[in-house]
């Protein structure tokens, strides 16, 4: 398995993997719609998917001596570090872009980049797999329709997610603060969302890996 994922960093990882790591830094900016950031990481994990379609990975990978569902798992477990890694390196400018652009009305552009925003995107990214990674190892090479799915899909729930500190009720000015007594009440969304994503890695990878198998390349 290891050699797996080494080669799948090695050679099917696209640029823009690391290059969007960087954008983390828009946790800095006043508000602003701090999904964006991790609109772009679903963005890489598309482009490695494309890449490797166009340079033939696929077929590569499944002439080695292995299963199919260990091509499956290698890429799963590299999309969920990919997703980790960025949740990972954002911590750190949240934090410090909190306390250089203190705004005690919140974020006018969305929600602040608090413990509750960071449990809803692993919720998003959550999302994003269970629909784009088994849509494309449906056939083993389409990917415009599953990111297409997954993409709408997303966007709509960052609308429905946002859409709850847009209205001005008390959920507003419990999720819109960087207060750290608040905060402290929104580790039990952090804890739902950071599950989820585990069981949509899973379950991604369990679904993916039985279409690939019914797949003859």
């Amino acid at each position: 398995m290891f050699n797996l994922l080494y080669k799948e960093f090695k050679l099917a990882a696209h640029p823009t993997v690391f290059i969007f790591l960087a954008f983390a830094f828009m946790m800095l900016i006043p508000s602003y719609p701090y999904y964006v950031a991790f609109i772009y990481t679903c963005l890489s994990i598309f482009f490695v998917f494309m890449s490797g379609r166009e340079n033939k990975d696929v077929f590569y990978t499944v002439s080695l001596p292995i299963k199919k569902s260990d091509a499956v798992k290698a890429r799963c477990t590299m999309i969920a570090i990919i997703e980790l890694v960025q949740m990972i390196v954002s911590v750190p400018f949240a934090i410090l872009g909190a306390s250089i652009n203190p705004n005690a009305d919140g974020n006018q552009a969305g929600i602040e980049a608090n413990v509750a925003f960071f449990g809803l995107v692993f919720i998003m990214f959550a999302l994003f797999n269970v629909i784009f990674i088994p849509g494309f190892y449906k056939t083993g090479y389409k990917i415009g329709a599953p990111f297409v799915a997954a993409g709408t899909a997303v966007l709509l729930y960052i609308v429905a997610a946002e859409s709850l500190v847009w209205i001005p009720t008390p959920l507003k000015s419990f999720l819109d603060t960087t207060a750290p007594d608040i905060m402290v009440k929104q580790l039990p969304i952090l804890a739902v969302g950071m599950i989820l994503w585990v069981v949509s890695v899973i379950a991604s990878y369990k679904t993916g890996a039985a279409r690939f198998e019914k797949v003859d390349l």
